[in-house]
């Protein structure tokens, strides 16, 4: 396992190891040990999984109370994940990064409070995306930002992206409690 660079200061990139062979491959998706060795420790509550079609968005969120840190990663299919640093007086707010995650290139992305995360699917696949998060999920509290806010700008790789309705009214970066 190895450190990959991220552009904002406190995302941190990841590439596990593959053991391939002519069965498929093995992946140690988290081993304590090894993330200590790299001086993550982290704690997580919960564990979830969504599974999304081509040409899905989904985002682009974040949680207040309590704060949640996600780890990202994905087991099944390609998605460009993308934060946008929301973090009250970072000289990088409103500044965005973006990775492709797949089931082969190994990597995961530590997205800690204060960032907005979301995800498309790239290609033809469904794409199945994992989540360690270090807070429990709170409905009262999960808050987003527009997916295509102008004054961010994100780049995303797909045309008419299929969206749920509450992530197509999320508000501006300028209209944002800054966290």
């Amino acid at each position: 396992m190895k450190e990959l660079k991220a552009d904002l200061a406190g995302l941190r990139l990841f590439e596990l190891d593959i053991f391939r062979d002519e069965r498929g491959f093995f992946i140690e998706r988290f081993r304590e040990d090894k993330w200590a060795a790299l001086d993550f420790r982290e704690t997580f509550q919960q564990d979830n999984h969504s599974r999304s079609l081509p040409g899905v968005i989904r985002g682009m969120h974040y949680q207040v109370d309590p704060p949640q840190g996600k780890m990202v990663g994905v087991t099944r299919g390609r998605i460009f994940d993308v934060v946008v640093d929301i973090r009250k007086n970072s000289p990088t707010f409103g500044k965005w990064f973006s990775t492709e995650l797949s089931d082969e290139n190994g990597r995961v992305l530590w997205v800690p409070f204060g960032f907005a995360h979301g995800f498309c699917v790239l290609g033809n696949e469904p794409a199945d995306v994992v989540y360690k998060v270090t807070g429990t999920y709170n409905p009262k509290t999960e808050a987003g930002l527009l997916w295509n806010d102008p004054e961010v700008g994100v780049k995303w790789p797909v045309q008419n992206p299929i969206m749920s309705g509450k992530d197509t009214v999320l508000p501006r970066l300028k209209d944002i409690t800054r966290i």
